[in-house]
């Protein structure tokens, strides 16, 4: 049942009709929960007080499956505004972002010029951009914009998803730029043509990048719920003598809450990935089928006076 459910929330996910009816309903139903708000000026407040209790973060300006150019553009711009409040309030977060919300699927042009655009403000800002990693689809295209883009910059990275296939090799590819990777488990409903369908197979496959990335010496963000993950990772440190400037962990924002303060007080850098936007449908049924008693949440907020 648990599987038939998760099935169900990626295939929502990824319904272009859907997505773009619930932008009109608003933060409701729930979604509150993994969201800090709507607006970025909702964000900062959210931000202050992570901060304040000593986690880092990391901001995205949601959407994805962008379609036209107009739009594409204005959510680049709402990405900059981003950027700038995170200067102008000092506040420490980074920014992560979707290349389908800026022109990934439109054209070569339209999305490489926006994340310069992007790229260009965040180090005037002095702050760190990630590029998520989307679908399998869109694997390969990301990648090779991040290497283009990693010439120029040493303000961007990415995101490796420990689900796919190719994932170790990708890691073995990247090493020569020394790239700050997010590694991930992956999200997204993928073909067992590219990917594992067994969570055992993933599960090793993650550690096995995990440990590569680690001891190529490049920056680790270890970002995952999965306290074995988390256990493997600080197994790794005391075992091989690293330093703890070398990674971090990361989880979502209403998600583990308590485990955050935990990793921190231990003297890890945490860092939360904190969404806001109107655009939160898709990222919001990812998380219900990562975690399908999620779903109470969103049936308390459906009753909720």
């Amino acid at each position: 049942m648990e599987q038939v459910m998760k099935n169900f929330f990626l295939f929502l996910s990824q319904n272009k009709a859907l997505t773009k009816a619930a932008r009109r309903y608003g933060l409701r139903f729930g979604a509150s929960r993994f969201v800090a708000g709507e607006t970025i000026e909702q964000s900062v407040k959210v931000i202050k007080e992570l901060n304040r209790k000593g986690l880092a973060v990391t901001i995205d300006y949601l959407g994805e499956f962008v379609d036209n150019e107009k739009e594409a553009i204005e959510r680049t711009d709402q990405s900059i505004a981003a950027i700038r409040a995170i200067g102008r309030e000092k506040l420490n977060s980074q920014l992560s972002l979707k290349m389908t919300s800026i022109g990934l699927d439109i054209s070569d042009e339209l999305v490489m010029g926006n994340m310069r655009r992007i790229l260009e403000a965040a180090k005037e800002n002095n702050v760190f951009v990630t590029i998520d990693m989307e679908d399998f689809e869109r694997c390969q295209k990301t990648i090779d914009i991040f290497k283009e883009l990693r010439r120029d910059y040493d303000n961007v990275g990415t995101v490796l998803q420990a689900y796919l296939y190719r994932v170790a090799r990708d890691v073995d590819d990247l090493d020569s730029l020394h790239p700050n990777l997010r590694l991930v488990k992956g999200a997204y409903k993928e073909s067992p043509e590219v990917a594992f369908p067994e969570k055992a197979d993933v599960d090793e496959n993650y550690k096995k990048i995990i440990k590569k990335q680690l001891l190529n010496g490049n920056y680790t963000a270890v970002a995952s719920h999965d306290e074995a993950m988390i256990q493997y990772t600080i197994e790794l440190e005391k075992e091989y003598g690293l330093s703890r400037d070398q990674f971090e962990f990361q989880m979502l924002y209403g998600i583990r809450s308590e485990r955050h303060l935990e990793l921190a007080k231990e003297g890890y850098t945490f860092r939360v990935y904190v969404p806001f936007g109107t655009d939160w449908y898709g990222y919001f049924m990812r998380r219900l089928a990562e975690r399908p008693a999620n779903v109470w949440f969103v049936l308390k907020g459906m009753f909720k006076k």
